[in-house]
């Protein structure tokens, strides 16, 4: 397989989709406390916010809250999240191919990701974190990958190294025991 083929796998075929707890959902004219309530009650990041039919038309994240709410001085019982949600969400629909959302939120340096099915409703919400098991993996391959090869180009450093270590032990063990 070449570099940059992988095989592609959907959002929906990850083993912690099926287990997500639904995500927190709230209207655009919920107050902040309430968000922040829910989210700190079920140890959640984020909500998504929802219009009348259930479309994503933002989300609020616990860095919101900090930049846009605490240090500005806002009330949290009088600010709704329509003032201080993000807007211009990316959505992703369970059919979308990993790897694709992993590349772009790594180079795009945004945290969640809202999953929606067929019918447009958010079912999930993805973190970065929920993306990491995905490639341990091949990082553990690609580590010992370069580790066999490094060892193999340096075997001769490696056998001086080793014979100096054994020789260190076996006079420090002399050593102790005269």
């Amino acid at each position: 397989m070449a570099a940059t083929d992988h095989v592609t796998m959907q959002l929906r075929d990850r083993p912690e989709y099926a287990g997500k707890p639904r995500p927190l959902t709230f209207p655009e004219t919920a107050s902040v406390r309430e968000a922040v309530s829910a989210m700190t009650a079920r140890r959640f990041g984020s909500v998504v916010v929802t219009d009348a039919d259930g479309g994503i038309v933002g989300i609020v994240t616990e860095r919101d809250v900090m930049t846009k709410v605490v240090n500005e001085g806002r009330a949290p019982d009088d600010t709704p999240l329509s003032e201080v949600m993000t807007r211009d969400v990316r959505v992703a629909r369970e059919t979308d191919d990993v790897l694709d959302w992993l590349r772009m939120m790594s180079n795009d340096r945004f945290r969640r990701l809202p999953v929606v099915n067929e019918a447009g409703k958010v079912t999930a919400v993805f973190t970065q974190g929920d993306f990491v098991s995905y490639t341990w993996p091949d990082l553990i391959q690609q580590a010992g990958t370069l580790t066999r090869a490094s060892i193999g180009r340096n075997w001769a450093l490696v056998l001086i190294g080793g014979g100096i270590a054994l020789y260190s032990l076996l006079m420090v063990i002399v050593l102790q025991t005269v």
